[in-house]
C-alpha cells in the first residue's frame, strides 16, 4: 500500500491531489498522527483552521482524488459547487457477488448507526438524502467491479449503501466486506473529478488509476 501523497495540479487557487490509503484527511480529537493538511503546508489555504482548505474528504483507507481550496474565495467557491452538485466525483469500487443491474441508483437516506456512533446507517440518526449512482464494468466469478457516481456527499455513502443491497465492498471492515481476497482495507478508490476551476471558469477534469494493492487484489478476484 502506497503511503505517498501525489500533488496532480496545483496553481494559486486550488491544488489536485492523489491521496493514498491510510492518510487522514484532516486532524481529529481521535487522531493524533500525520495528516493530508499537515502533508501539504501552505498549499492547503482558506476555510476554517480546524479544516484548512478542505471542500469534501475521503476516508482514511480510501484512495484517489480530493480538491484543495488556496483561498477563501475558491473555498467558498468550491463549497458552492459541491452543494450544487456540480463537481463529479467518481470511484471503481469492487463489491461482493454478483449485481443483477448493470446500472441504477441507491437512493437511501443515510444518518449515524444509532448502536455504533462511527458508523452510518441507511434511516439512522439525523438521516439525509443520499444517492449513489453505478454501471458495471467488469463481472468476476464472484464479485463486480463498478464505477460509482456520487450525487450527495455522505460519509461513508458508497460502502453503506452497497452493504445495504447486500454487495459490500470488498475489504470493508465496517460495512461486511472484510478479509475477501487478502484485502487489507476497502476497494474504494477515487478514480476521477471534475470540477469548474473557481478563478478561470474553465472546467477542468482529472482521472487516477487503481493503487497497486488494488491492483493486486482485483487480480485474485479475477482468478476466483
Amino acid at each position: 500500500m502506497s503511503d505517498e501523497l501525489r500533488i496532480v495540479h496545483s496553481d494559486e487557487e486550488i491544488v489536485v491531489v492523489d491521496k493514498p490509503a491510510g492518510l487522514v484527511v484532516h486532524p481529529a480529537g481521535s487522531h493524533s498522527g500525520p495528516t493530508l493538511v499537515d502533508a501539504l503546508g501552505e498549499l492547503a489555504g482558506g476555510g476554517p483552521k480546524e479544516r484548512t482548505g478542505i471542500v469534501h474528504r475521503l476516508d482514511k483507507d480510501t484512495s484517489g482524488l480530493m480538491v484543495v481550496a488556496r483561498s477563501d474565495e475558491a473555498h467558498r467557491e468550491l463549497s458552492r459547487q459541491i452543494k450544487a452538485r456540480e463537481v463529479r466525483r467518481e470511484y471503481l469500487t469492487l463489491v461482493s457477488w454478483a449485481l443483477e443491474s448493470r446500472s441504477g441508483t441507491i437512493d437511501a437516506p443515510l444518518g449515524r448507526d444509532r448502536r455504533r456512533r462511527t458508523r452510518r446507517a441507511v434511516r439512522g440518526a439525523g438521516e439525509r438524502e443520499a444517492r449513489t449512482h453505478f454501471e458495471v464494468i467488469e463481472r468476476l466469478p464472484a464479485d463486480t467491479l463498478v464505477r460509482a457516481r456520487l450525487e450527495t456527499g455522505r460519509t461513508h455513502q458508497i460502502r453503506v449503501h452497497f452493504a445495504a443491497i447486500g454487495h459490500p465492498v470488498v475489504g470493508d471492515p465496517e460495512y461486511g466486506g472484510a478479509g475477501r481476497h487478502g484485502s487489507e482495507r476497502q476497494f474504494l478508490h477515487a478514480a476521477r473529478l471534475e470540477l469548474t476551476h473557481p478563478g478561470t471558469g474553465e472546467r477542468l477534469a482529472f482521472e487516477s488509476p487503481l493503487p497497486p494493492d488494488l491492483e493486486d487484489v482485483l487480480a485474485r478476484a479475477r482468478a476466483g
